[in-house]
């Protein structure tokens, strides 16, 4: 069985991505299945190959005790962004992690905030590592926060069904 996620994030956000809600139950699926990411609430507004645009909500369990989005929620917001737009557009056989982020705050986050991710779309599956920039914008069009994301992407393993 493959791990590839490419081929089956584009296939699932195609078919619900035009329903209505479907957007909201593809956010919501991709965070049962990564439940960390899950756990801040984010919804993804538009995803293509290269592409992603993540929104998120303000509201309590996102803040920290100065009033304001919390750190680790907007590293959290631009992991998510960036995984999606590299992830999407992955090819047949090819599978991603990350291996490093970085995280440059410029302001405090308040509001609804918007991560924006472009990158370039690997034409193959040898093994390389990926920087991939998103960056995170208050409704006033203010970057509060830039995520430098680092993945590292490969062939597909071959999964072994009786390993424990």
């Amino acid at each position: 069985m493959s791990r590839s996620i490419g081929p089956v994030l584009r296939q699932r956000w195609r078919w619900l991505s035009a329903l209505p809600g479907g957007r909201w139950l593809f956010s919501r699926i991709l965070g049962y299945m990564a439940p960390y990411t899950g756990s801040v609430g984010a919804r993804i507004e538009q995803l293509e190959p290269g592409f992603c645009r993540v929104r998120l909500k303000d509201r309590r369990a996102v803040r920290n005790h100065l009033h304001s989005i919390h750190a680790i929620a907007l590293c959290n917001l631009g992991e998510m962004a960036t995984g999606l737009a590299l992830m999407n557009s992955l090819p047949e056989n090819t599978r991603g992690i990350l291996v490093g982020i970085c995280a440059n705050y410029h302001h405090k986050a308040r509001g609804m905030l918007h991560a924006e991710c472009r990158c370039a779309i690997p034409s193959d599956n040898h093994e390389q590592q990926y920087e991939v920039v998103a960056n995170l914008h208050d409704s006033n069009g203010e970057t509060v926060t830039t995520v430098t994301a680092t993945w590292l992407i490969g062939p597909d393993k071959p999964r072994d069904d009786n390993a424990n």
